[in-house]
């Protein structure tokens, strides 16, 4: 029988009876599986082999449960966008948007706040010269890293503006930082931000009002997120499902600016190969689209075939 066509459910199975026989990180011996065999009331095929062989490596994972929301990831993903136009309209000072990484948060985020008017000015040698925008106006992506004295001064040099913390984590996680960003998201009409600690950069005051907003990208789930940030934010959870993740990857392959350079078919053909094999992917994400999509502009014509070595390894 072909790995490819166990179901995950099937898996599971196996892999909960193991767990509770022989541990976590079980080495399930080949005498074994005659004994799992009668506990599935399987026969004994190759399949069985294989996952013993994956749970003795520790590289076997049971699929997490589904997200539990009444709304489809698509309506989710309205959702984000509807949002952002309101910190891009400031009506709210904040949003947060956490799931998993890959399905597109960013790509999401960045076309509401273009769509809204503002323009990003994350990398000045890409606009004009003598291009004027007014502060209020702009956007600016933050990634990586960040200490509590360089998120002061992006707040500082971006106090009119609205920031993107994509991605970056340590901020999220600092208590200096929160302190800082409580300051920020507050609901207060006059919102200051004051920093006494030893700065000695002479360019920044020791506070200054903010008046701009703050959207945060992450990977993190929800609950692990400080509640006073939840609290004075809008916050969508995208987290999904193997099967969320293929209609919400079907739905941008609609989209006529996603992936402009390739045929409509071709991205079709691709979603359906992944949707076919998602059960073995080792990951599921735009990444796995946008590489399947090119393979099946490549011309091969066994693409499907290298498609699917390429998921699932």
């Amino acid at each position: 029988m072909n790995i490819l066509n166990i179901s995950v459910a099937s898996k599971a199975r196996f892999v909960i009876a193991a767990t509770a026989k022989f541990g976590e990180r079980a080495v399930v011996a080949a005498p074994r599986i005659s004994e799992f065999a009668n506990i599935l009331g399987e026969p004994k095929p190759m399949w069985l082999f294989v996952e013993a062989n994956r749970v003795s490596r520790g590289m076997y994972r049971i699929p997490a449960p589904a997200p539990d929301s009444p709304f489809t990831i698509n309506e989710r993903f309205d959702f984000v966008t509807d949002l952002v136009t309101m910190v891009a309209n400031r009506v709210t000072p904040s949003a947060v948007i956490t799931g998993e990484g890959g399905l597109g948060k960013t790509f999401t985020v960045r076309k509401a706040l273009d769509t809204a008017g503002l323009t990003d000015t994350s990398n000045l040698d890409e606009m004009d010269e003598g291009e004027i925008v007014r502060s209020r106006e702009m956007y600016t992506v933050v990634k990586g890293y960040s200490t509590a004295k360089g998120l002061f001064r992006t707040l500082y040099e971006n106090r009119k503006s609205v920031i993107v913390f994509d991605d970056c984590d340590s901020i999220l996680k600092d208590p200096v930082a929160l302190c800082l960003l409580k300051a920020a998201l507050d609901s207060y009409d006059t919102r200051r931000i004051t920093y006494n600690a030893d700065i000695r950069d002479e360019d920044l005051p020791r506070s200054f009002l903010f008046e701009g907003a703050v959207i945060f990208i992450s990977n993190m789930s929800q609950d692990r997120l400080d509640q006073a940030i939840r609290s004075r934010s809008m916050n969508v959870d995208l987290s999904m499902t193997s099967d969320q993740k293929c209609s919400r990857m079907r739905d941008l392959v609609g989209m006529p600016d996603f992936m402009p350079e390739y045929s409509t078919d071709h991205k079709i053909a691709a979603i359906d190969l992944i949707e076919k094999y998602k059960d073995v992917a080792k990951e599921l994400s735009l990444r796995t689209l946008i590489k399947v999509t090119k393979i099946r502009s490549g011309g091969s014509a066994k693409w499907e075939k290298l498609a699917q070595y390429v998921i699932s390894n």
